[in-house]
């Protein structure tokens, strides 16, 4: 499949100090909308799961109305855009958690092309700003891609360097964590790389962005996490059933696919993971978002999403 095509399916292209920046599972205070699970975890949307003709008060509102306490968003490159999305979370009470990086996909740091990777780290500073600008702590990042140019040693190797000399100092000085996603780029395919590749930048600010579900193909998320433990900053959830001996699969709604959700909630309770977790499947409706909800509400109960 195409490099984007995993957010195309799904529909979701779009457009505290430094101690709590850098703790995997700090907390923020939630608003009035929703309490936060007995579990610790807190509720999040991606921000292309919400009705797309809505503006963004009108979309940041129905979030906390149908009980979601965060967003994510996409890079947004234009100052005013982002300025308008900073005043208008904060009039609807919905805390930005984290930013999507945009550029990764195009422009990887595993590119032998300096131009590529020079438009790469311009977007990931751009994210970054954003982060800061919102509030947000933390910074999705997929390092790089392993194609029939760009052997598995080179990605390694040139993604670690660009980000140790070019973006790493820009997340210190902002105070933002670098989250680094596994994801269907052929690259950090077990839980043991993405472990040894966070540590050795050495650096609180370089955590795992856990995405439970990516691994399906070829793991567990349940191991996955008691694999990273402390390093896990953020997490998105999304489940699909896979056509056993096929190489296929079927995205789903939370509960109705191949995820184990009692195993997953165990391992985040075992390694004392207490952050945002944020929903990035479909979209829909007020009663849609408000389901997806309930779901997430039986996941972090340690229970099965749909009875």
């Amino acid at each position: 499949m195409k490099t984007i095509d995993r957010r195309t399916f799904l529909g979701t292209v779009a457009g505290a100090g430094a101690l709590a920046a850098v703790r995997p599972g700090t907390s923020f205070a939630a608003g009035a909308a929703s309490q936060p699970a007995a579990s610790g975890l807190k509720k999040a949307v991606y921000i292309s799961m919400l009705p797309k003709e809505l503006g963004y008060l009108e979309k940041f509102k129905l979030a906390r109305e149908v009980g979601f306490e965060g967003v994510e968003i996409g890079t947004i490159a234009e100052a005013a855009v982002a300025e308008e999305i900073r005043d208008v979370a904060a009039k609807a009470g919905l805390k930005i958690h984290s930013v999507m990086n945009a550029d990764h996909w195009r422009f990887p740091f595993s590119s032998a092309d300096a131009g590529v990777v020079a438009k790469g780290v311009a977007g990931m500073e751009a994210s970054l700003r954003n982060a800061r600008l919102w509030g947000a702590d933390t910074v999705l990042l997929v390092p790089g891609v392993v194609d029939a140019q760009t052997s598995y040693k080179d990605a390694w190797t040139r993604s670690q360097q660009v980000i140790r000399e070019r973006v790493l100092p820009m997340a210190q000085e902002m105070k933002v964590v670098i989250g680094i996603e596994e994801v269907w780029n052929k690259f950090l395919l077990s839980p043991l790389e993405m472990a040894r590749y966070v540590d050795e930048f050495s650096s609180p600010w370089v955590k795992a962005y856990l995405d439970v579900g990516n691994m399906l193909f070829y793991g567990f998320p349940q191991d996955w996490i008691r694999t990273l433990g402390p390093r896990i900053v953020r997490v998105h959830v999304k489940d699909f059933k896979l056509e056993r001996g096929e190489g296929r699969f079927a995205w789903k709604n939370l509960g109705e696919g191949d995820v184990d959700w009692p195993a997953v909630t165990k391992a985040f309770m075992d390694v004392g993971y207490r952050g945002w977790v944020t929903t990035e499947i479909n979209g829909g409706d007020e009663a849609y978002l408000k389901d997806v909800v309930s779901r997430l509400d039986r996941i972090f109960a340690g229970q099965k999403p749909i009875v």
